[in-house]
């Protein structure tokens, strides 16, 4: 196959790519004129602009696949007006981008795989929440279903649409668990405000194989949760990593240490947000996680 990916420095893509070379697979790298140099086939974009380079496209013949990863840091900035506006802007101009593109390629993809997040749902407290759910209320979630609504080119020139809703990935190379793993390691590390919290995730190794399914399989389209089926309370995922590193996880970081340090709207819809996730299209297509649950994947990331 040949595949088309946005965001393949970035964790997810940067794995995905590998996985798709590894098995066989071209890949197409989409590129920014700022952005970090890639090796192999490019096609320079301006997601900001709404412009990509379709002459290029077409003269690399038919693409099989379309898979949109980019998108600001959600996380790792103080959420400033500006700063939210970029989140948004990012996603929504990049996604509608694609979209289109693929949409007017003299031979369409057969596939748009659309990253999105499970902040689509918002912070639900205890409420089980899988693909058939409503969309929740606060920022992130108004977000997500901007970015969603934004690949409706692709819908609508038949192109098969799946919306890759993704929970907290889990790496040591990147993402939050990276940022965690110093504290932690340091004996420092602790629960997140109450604890009580539910947190969703997946292993990078399963967000992986998860996203190849999702270009393989005819039967995904529309909205899929990319989370593992044994979704955590915040204090046990936090036991769970003080287990994996031989550390005690005895102080807990105060709701106002991290306001203070990070804003309360980011806190509030980020950090401690309660979101109890289910990835029933993944286990209604088949789909076999290599970690369940948190310990396998401890196990699996620090050996």
């Amino acid at each position: 196959m040949k595949v088309m990916i946005s965001g393949a420095t970035g964790l997810i893509g940067s794995a995905l790519s590998a996985a798709l070379v590894e098995r066989g697979d071209e890949v197409v790298t989409l590129v920014r004129p700022d952005g970090r140099a890639a090796t192999g086939t490019t096609v320079s974009w301006s997601p900001s602009e709404r412009s990509i380079n379709m002459a290029a496209l077409n003269d690399l013949g038919a693409i099989d696949a379309v898979v949109h990863l980019a998108g600001a840091g959600i996380a790792d900035k103080r959420w400033t007006e500006e700063r939210k506006a970029e989140i948004r802007d990012s996603r929504v101009d990049g996604t509608a981008t694609l979209a289109t593109a693929a949409a007017e390629m003299t031979t369409k993809p057969s596939v748009f795989v659309c990253g999105s997040a499970i902040g689509w749902y918002g912070s639900r407290g205890d409420e089980i929440l899988d693909e058939r759910s409503t969309a929740g209320d606060g920022f992130l979630a108004e977000v997500c279903v901007a970015w969603e609504d934004a690949a409706q080119p692709a819908v609508d020139a038949g192109i098969r649409t799946v919306m890759a809703r993704t929970g907290i990935v889990l790496s040591a190379d990147g993402g939050a668990l990276a940022k965690q793993l110093p504290l932690f390691r340091a004996g420092v590390g602790g629960r997140l405000g109450p604890g009580s919290q539910w947190t969703s995730w997946i292993s990078l190794v399963d967000e992986v194989r998860a996203l190849l399914a999702l270009i393989d399989d005819p039967g995904f389209s529309g909205p899929v949760n990319l989370t593992a089926p044994e979704p955590v309370r915040n204090v046990d995922f936090t036991k769970a990593l003080g287990r994996a590193v031989h550390r005690p996880t005895l102080l807990p970081v105060p709701p106002l240490a991290l306001k203070v340090a990070l804003g309360s709207e980011l806190v509030d819809e980020a950090l401690l947000a309660s979101q109890r996730v289910l990835p029933a299209e993944l286990e209604a297509r088949g789909f076999a996680f290599s970690d369940r649950t948190v310990d396998e994947a401890f196990a699996a990331i620090l050996g």
